[in-house]
């Protein structure tokens, strides 16, 4: 079942846009092409294809498309796929549920422990009161849609002015909406993981099959003690909460070992930790084509 499975299914990498990780091209490359290169020594058949290249045709479309591409118009080909019964990992959905605005209702719903998040419209007037004024006393400025892809997506505001002026920069580059998050003193953690394919299907929920995290070597480091087997289940809550199968994220532990989630992502680079990561990912793929075999049958 293993090789029919392999030999019946042809997988396409899609690589990010190049708008949404300027100057990390080559590290986003570097992991799609090493996941592929895996699958292919498994015996699937594997083509890359650019996002500007997808389309919605009625073409032959591949068993598999494990996609980095994060742009809405890309975003929407995955989904008409999705419909027309292609396995897509990261989903266009769960992508983008990625996008601020909509990740942080979904972990407030699953109680994943964060920051205090607001909403706010670029050209509004600000929430007025004392929770608002405690809020940007200090407080990070981020983009609603997206993550950080230029200098300027992350602004930090010290008061009700500098965040005004943030708001302003986001407003002129003709982003609407912003995110306002509570400024938390504390270690910054960097993570990813790799679901387990058994529960991406949707049928249990189970332990990531890979699970990483590090310090950032460009953020000084306290060493507040945290739980590393509490960070894993947070941060893998939070994957699931958006759907994500292949994810990374940014979390903060406080002096007192509190572990705040401040960003999750999809499909990071894994610069770090490419090869590691590009043969759980593929293993992870091949899982999941190898069950939509068995179902199929």
């Amino acid at each position: 079942m293993k090789r029919r499975a392999a030999e019946a299914a042809t997988c396409w990498g899609v690589y990010r846009e190049t708008e949404h990780s300027p100057h990390r091209e080559a590290d986003d490359a570097g992991i799609l092409e090493a996941t592929g290169r895996r699958l292919e020594a498994e015996g699937f058949t594997v083509a890359y294809r650019t996002p500007g290249s997808v389309n919605g045709g009625d073409g032959a479309l591949p068993t598999l498309a494990f996609s980095m591409c994060e742009g809405i118009p890309a975003l929407e080909i995955l989904s008409r796929w999705e419909r027309r019964g292609v396995c897509v990992v990261n989903g266009a959905r769960a992508v983008k549920q990625t996008h601020r605005e909509r990740t942080i209702p979904l972990l407030e719903g699953r109680r994943i422990p964060m920051p205090e998040s607001l909403v706010v419209d670029c050209a509004g007037a600000l929430p007025a009161g004392a929770e608002a004024d405690r809020l940007f006393s200090a407080c990070w400025v981020k983009q609603a849609t997206g993550h950080k892809t230029r200098e300027g997506d992350v602004l930090f505001a010290a008061d009700r002015a500098a965040l005004a002026q943030a708001l302003s920069r986001l407003r002129e580059r003709g982003l609407p909406r912003a995110v306002v998050q509570r400024h938390v003193d504390g270690d910054l953690v960097k993570f990813y993981g790799v679901a387990d394919p058994v529960a991406a299907a949707g049928e249990t929920d189970l332990p990531p099959a890979w699970f990483k995290w590090f310090y950032p070597k460009e953020h000084p480091v306290a060493g507040h003690p945290f739980g590393t087997r509490a960070l894993c289940d947070i941060a893998c809550a939070a994957a699931a909460a958006l759907d994500l199968e292949v994810w990374g994220g940014d979390a903060i532990v406080t002096p007192a070992g509190e572990i705040l989630v401040i960003d999750i992502n999809a499909w990071p680079s894994f610069a770090l930790f490419r090869d590691e990561a590009a043969e759980h990912i593929a293993a992870h793929l091949a899982a999941r084509v190898r069950r939509l075999a068995r179902v199929a049958v």
